[in-house]
């Protein structure tokens, strides 16, 4: 599976951005998706998962009732709609894929994620 992450750039606080992640490969059976972040000298956070079906999602709580993560199984694509975004979410964020079922209790797992993508530079100014 080959992950590649687009839709970051600059915005002011409170603005707004989609992040999109187009899978490709052998996508068939690739059970968990998730949103990651990396800051400057902090280590690789999570920031939200989602089922295969999309039916059950999960959210880093600096990031929750402000980001949603959604996707589209038939164009094989993943999204995260960031909304009234604040300096501290400045980062590199990177989307993920994992073949095993979905589990709420693992889905914040850096290491479950076998995929990555290479990574979009969010940032937001003040």
């Amino acid at each position: 599976v080959q992950l590649q992450a687009s839709g970051g750039g600059l915005v002011q606080a409170g603005g707004s951005l989609r992040l999109s992640c187009a899978a490709s490969g052998r996508t068939f059976g690739t059970y968990t998706w998730g949103w990651f972040r990396q800051s400057p000298g902090k280590e690789r956070e999570f920031v939200a998962a989602i089922s295969w079906s999309g039916g059950s999602t999960d959210y880093a709580d600096s990031v929750k009732g402000r980001f949603t993560i959604s996707r589209d199984n038939v164009k094989n694509t993943l999204f995260l709609q960031m909304n009234s975004l604040k300096p501290e979410d400045t980062a590199v964020y990177y989307c993920a894929a994992d073949r095993t079922p979905y589990d709420r209790g693992t889905s914040h797992y850096i290491a479950r994620y076998k995929y990555w993508g290479q990574g979009t530079q969010v940032t937001v100014s003040s």
